[in-house]
């Protein structure tokens, strides 16, 4: 495990080919390493199926010759070939085409002082441990009255670190680690089977649900989604609940990343300063959220992480930007560069979610005489072109305030730019997932059912 935790050698070899790119002729260049352990156990029916654990350390080096950049990636850690990998880099870049928007972060724009997130548990369960919580978590689903079978139970932890050094005087590095575990529930029999599941996941273990919970949980979704009816077609409130809430706002992170403004593709792309939700929504994105999920100390070029208001007051304030995409809109990064050992920097959301509101999820349903409250979605059917939204999806009806029997099989539709001006947030926010919303009603959404 200690050896899981040090990043010397990993920090030496990213050194090293920055170093070598150098000699071999870049005007500038970083290296970015990445360490990756996972240990993930699946069973049903009472029995472990499949155990799995992997280990891999990668290292990508991007060079830049002028406003001519190349990136090569390698595993061979020992970094015996580190000055052929910078020369191939080097000749690579050469012959790339120019982006005069190409290069190193601001060097002012670095971090200094890398903060401490308390993103890394250091203790990797056993398989054992692993196999007992799906276990427990399987079994407790099987007790729910109504479920008929187990759609399988798994349990996994891991280890991730990234290690950035730059020929701008960057040297960072951080590790993070993963536990969670989840369970499928099967309800009903022969062509009428439904099924649901639920999921914890956290950076530390002592943070995850209680096994028996999840697992009761799922089972107790999937029974409620027996004997699903049709509805008949016609625009209803439409209300999300939280676990498919936060598609919304990950749609909007989609449309205000700077490369897609950059490149003229998002229809938001002149909204900028523009109201494009009621006073008092709030959207924010806060990559150093202390245990956050998608916490990082800086982002994939070094710059210093903090917390971003995107929508304040209902009033779009910010793109995701990363430095290319900054440049070419005449801004400045917002740290949000995101970066793989085989790809340029490009901008991304972290830990986003949108605030709680003040009405409780009970409040925001009880005046809807008919509408659909959401529990599930299906497809990617959000075209950010042009805002036009169409989706399938199940859940249950609403009559008369109150969430009454199951529906399946319709699609929900309307424009983005419509529901961000309808949205209406709860009081019920709960950071358990990487892209996080409270309880959600939008209006007038064509439900297609019959």
């Amino acid at each position: 495990m200690s050896s899981l935790l040090d990043q010397s050698a990993l920090t030496g070899l990213a050194e090293r080919l920055v170093a070598a790119a150098l000699r071999a002729g870049a005007d500038a260049a970083d290296a970015v390493a990445v360490r990756s352990m996972s240990l993930s156990v699946e069973v049903r029916d009472g029995a472990v199926e499949e155990t799995e654990r992997s280990e891999s350390d990668d290292v990508g080096l991007r060079v830049l010759v002028g406003r001519r950049q190349a990136v090569v990636s390698t595993n061979d850690i020992a970094g015996d070939g580190a000055d052929a990998l910078a020369e191939r880099a080097v000749a690579m870049a050469r012959v790339a085409p120019e982006d005069r928007f190409a290069g190193l972060a601001d060097a002012d724009l670095l971090a200094k002082d890398i903060p401490t997130l308390d993103l890394i548990d250091d203790k990797v369960p056993s398989v054992r441990d692993l196999e007992a919580l799906a276990l427990e978590a399987e079994a407790a689903g099987l007790e729910v009255a109504g479920v008929t079978k187990s759609g399988g139970a798994s349990a996994g932890a891991g280890i991730n670190g990234v290690v950035l050094v730059t020929s701008g005087g960057f040297h960072g590095a951080y590790l993070g680690s993963h536990h969670g575990f989840s369970m499928t529930a099967i309800s009903g029999t022969g062509t009428g089977m439904e099924r649901d599941y639920d999921f914890s996941s956290a950076l530390h273990a002592s943070d995850l649900d209680d096994a028996v919970a999840i697992g009761r949980k799922a089972g107790e979704r999937a029974v409620r989604r027996v004997n699903p009816r049709k509805v008949p077609t016609g625009r209803v409130p439409v209300v999300f609940e939280p676990r498919v809430a936060g598609s919304l706002v990950g749609h909007l992170a989609s449309a205000i990343n700077g490369a897609a403004i950059a490149r003229r593709t998002s229809f938001l792309k002149d909204k900028l300063g523009h109201r494009l939700f009621r006073p008092g929504i709030r959207i924010v994105d806060d990559p150093v959220r202390p245990r956050g999920l998608r916490s990082r100390p800086f982002d994939g070029e070094g710059v210093t992480g903090r917390a971003l208001d995107l929508v304040e007051d209902g009033v779009l304030k910010s793109w995701l930007l990363d430095s290319a995409t900054a440049r070419e809109l005449g801004l400045t990064t917002t740290g949000h560069a995101q970066r793989g050992v085989s790809s340029a920097p490009s901008p991304g959301s972290s830990n986003l979610y949108l605030a709680a509101g003040s009405v409780a999820a009970d409040d925001l349903i009880a005046d809807i005489a008919d509408g659909f409250y959401v529990t599930d979605l299906i497809g990617m059917g959000a075209n950010l072109i042009t805002g036009d939204y169409s989706r399938g999806a199940a859940g249950f009806w609403i009559e008369n305030g109150r969430i009454t029997f199951p529906v399946s099989e319709v699609t929900i539709a309307g424009h983005l730019t419509d529901m961000f001006t309808s949205l209406e947030p709860a009081d019920d926010l709960t950071f358990r997932y990487g892209t996080n919303a409270p309880t959600v009603r939008v209006e007038g959404l064509t439900v297609a059912g019959q």
